[in-house]
């Protein structure tokens, strides 16, 4: 089996699609394990407060029976007071069931306000937590995820659910256990007096308790038919605020039409929740009207028995009211099973994004990385196809970068110059052919000990809305970032005189996103990320279009010392100006995914290939036009 083939199979086993339905019999199972797996998560990160909060809900769990038993008391010393002429006040044993009734009241209302702090701060750290799990696993998963949209759709239903589902998950098993614990003591006492309530008790929460469950599959498919939607509509809101878009938007007056369908988006989602949520009031007033019935036929039932003399006032009171929250209480544990039912189901997303397999892992046994290089890197016979296309992007690349030159990747655009350097940053893995430094393959090697010998500007490189001084060092956070040190390395890159002009110099803060943020021109932008590539203290410099952005003499100063900022260090700079790669050792002419010519400037030239095609339309550009001149 081909290493494409073993890729793709990798992604449908990790990328569920948006279709994906409620598990079915054989994987209900896997459920009890979810939960586990969920209240494990809950205990790892927050084991005092889940304590806490499981003590709590105990001593709330057995405080109604306690409670109920006190009224009891209260109200038949009442009736043996007043049946017996001469006793005007309360008496000892009334004085101290009432005292005790209070206190039941008091440390109730003591353990529910405790409770709920507990569960605040444990849901504080819970949150906290898996946020930084997401984004461990987002840094950890392969670049290739992020050019799959079932990838965007795992991701959005985790961000969506993770922060409170653990959570919701542990509390919904606290409360169960809490209601459960409460519901056993007045159940038995309601058998004790007449097995026919503890049944009207069961038979009456059962409608609601089916009705829930359901309902929670309803909304889980259409949750999963839906995520796609709601992150266009993320997408349309993106547009309309983020500052990448603002100048397109205004100029081409597009606003009302991303603002129509973010609308038209929501208006589809709306209708669905809104049939979701009349079905679910339906099903709420049937199961609400059952339990009434149930609740004043009981009513009846004892009340016709105290007439007969059968029980107490006392006994009418505290059955009804014990009848009452028994049902309250076990219509609390049905809702909190079919919430744990609800939130069973939402983590597979959670867990389909969290157990997604990096391809690209250290080996058990990795290589240590050859330092320093001496025979240089190889790569032989590479080709690369990505996930979803047929066609692919590279083949048969055969390249050589010896220890100390600089090569030149030139072509059209499309012909696989930055999916080359990708490869070579192993971002990617080739799906044929091997990459090789003094010999060992970079499969074999920690992914990330290698990548700490390349320093690299991609042609889309990033802006950080950091301070000048921490987007250079971000090219090597292992480094301490000396100001002096950042400052040389920002004069290497030519974009110390940018920075100098700013308020604080290289503790001013770039970007709009944050109050006292300075702007800097993209080419500016640009000298910025070549000097956070030259701050990395490694083997390698790979540069995409290191001057798209500069201008002509920006650009002739920076390769007119090239050489002096490699400081003995192999270069790979991939560049669509030809007149920048002309001091490359060796320049590689690529063309569609292929290698087209290789040599030297003059060689290519000479040759009057490709390459020579290329420099010669690039070079007429810059041709003296007499009458341009006269006509202006």
């Amino acid at each position: 089996m081909s290493m494409s083939s073993d890729r793709t199979e990798r992604r449908d086993r990790t990328s569920p699609s948006p279709e994906a339905k409620p598990p079915g019999a054989r994987q209900r199972v896997q459920g009890a394990l979810r939960l586990s797996r969920a209240v494990r998560l809950v205990w790892q990160t927050a084991p005092g407060w889940t304590l806490a909060n499981a003590g709590l809900s105990m001593v709330q769990g057995g405080l109604p029976l306690a409670g109920l038993y006190a009224m009891k008391r209260i109200i038949d010393a009442v009736s043996a007071r007043v049946a017996s002429p001469g006793h005007t006040d309360l008496g000892p044993s009334l004085t101290l069931w009432i005292v005790v009734a209070g206190s039941v009241t008091v440390v109730s209302a003591i353990a529910r306000a405790l409770g709920e702090y507990a569960t605040e701060m444990q849901a504080m750290q819970v949150t906290d937590a898996v946020a930084d799990i997401l984004h461990a696993q987002s840094v950890a998963v392969d670049l290739e995820y992020y050019e799959d949209p079932a990838y965007y759709d795992t991701l959005h239903r985790a961000q969506r659910d993770a922060p409170y589902r653990p959570t919701h998950i542990v509390n919904g098993l606290v409360s169960v256990a809490q209601n459960g614990l409460a519901l056993v003591g007045i159940a038995g006492w309601l058998f004790s007096f007449n097995w026919m309530l503890s049944l009207t008790l069961c038979l009456a929460a059962l409608p609601g308790a089916v009705g829930r469950l359901t309902q929670a599959r309803r909304l889980y498919g259409f949750q999963q038919a839906h995520t796609e939607r709601e992150r266009r509509a993320w997408y349309y809101h993106s547009i309309l605020t983020f500052a990448a878009y603002a100048k397109e938007v205004r100029l081409f007056d597009i606003g009302g039409l991303f603002r129509t369908r973010y609308r038209d988006v929501l208006q589809q989602i709306r209708e669905g929740k809104q049939a979701l949520a009349l079905r679910r009031a339906r099903v709420d007033v049937g199961a609400q009207v059952v339990a009434t019935l149930a609740l004043f036929a009981t009513l009846a039932w004892i009340a016709y028995q105290t007439i007969r003399g059968g029980v107490t006032m006392g006994d009418l009171v505290v059955y009804y009211l014990g009848f009452q929250s028994g049902l309250g209480m076990l219509q609390t544990v049905l809702r909190a099973v079919a919430g744990l039912h609800e939130d069973n189901l939402f983590l597979t997303q959670l867990y389909a994004f969290l157990d997604l397999t990096p391809a690209i892992a250290p080996p058990h046994t990795p290589q240590p990385v050859p330092k320093p290089m001496r025979r240089g890197l190889v790569c032989h016979d590479v080709a690369f196809t990505y996930v979803g296309q047929s066609r692919e992007a590279l083949a048969g690349i055969d390249l050589t970068l010896a220890p100390g030159e600089m090569v030149a990747l030139v072509g059209e655009n499309g012909s696989g110059k930055s999916t080359l350097v990708k490869l070579l940053c192993r971002l990617y893995d080739p799906t044929r052919g091997t990459i090789t430094i003094d010999g060992v393959n970079l499969r074999d090697l920690d992914p990330v000990h290698w990548r700490r010998e390349i320093g690299v500007t991609f042609q889309d490189y990033a802006h950080y809305s950091l301070t000048a001084a921490e987007n250079i060092w971000l090219g090597d956070v292992g480094r301490s970032p000396d100001p002096a040190h950042i400052a040389q390395t920002g004069r290497r890159s030519g974009a110390d005189a940018a920075v100098q002009r700013l308020p604080d110099g290289y503790d001013t803060l770039l970007g709009r996103w944050f109050r006292g943020g300075q702007e800097l021109s993209e080419g500016e932008w640009q000298k910025i990320a070549l000097a956070r590539a030259f701050w990395r203290q490694s083997q390698i410099i790979m540069l995409d279009e290191p001057s798209s952005s500069l201008d002509p003499l920006a650009e002739a100063e920076l390769f007119g010392r090239f050489r002096d900022l490699l400081d003995g260090r192999s270069a790979i700079v991939v560049s669509h100006r030809l007149s920048t790669v002309q001091l490359a050792d060796c320049i590689y002419v690529m063309d569609r995914g292929r290698i087209a010519e290789r040599g030297t400037h003059a060689a290519l030239l000479a040759a009057h290939g490709l390459y020579a095609r290329l420099y010669m339309a690039q070079a007429e550009r810059y041709r003296d036009q007499p009458d341009s001149g006269a006509a202006s």
